[in-house]
């Protein structure tokens, strides 16, 4: 690796998109996916959908309680 590096040929932003949405992957504890995939697999469902309905629900309840 070199001591400096030259970027004054560089362009700032070149590749900033200010209206572009970041899906970030979660990762689940084994046992937490394990447990999730079993109850979305019996209704049918993806697991994405049960994991959303619980935050939803948490958000619901943390509101209420302010």
């Amino acid at each position: 690796m070199n001591d400096e590096y030259d970027f004054s040929q560089g362009s700032r932003g070149k590749f900033y998109r200010p209206d572009t949405q970041l899906n970030l992957p979660v990762y689940l504890d084994p046992d937490v996916l394990n447990y999730l995939s079993i109850k979305a697999k019996a209704k049918g469902i993806e697991v994405n959908e049960i994991v959303n309905d619980l935050l939803r629900k948490d958000i619901a309840l943390i509101e209420w309680m302010k």
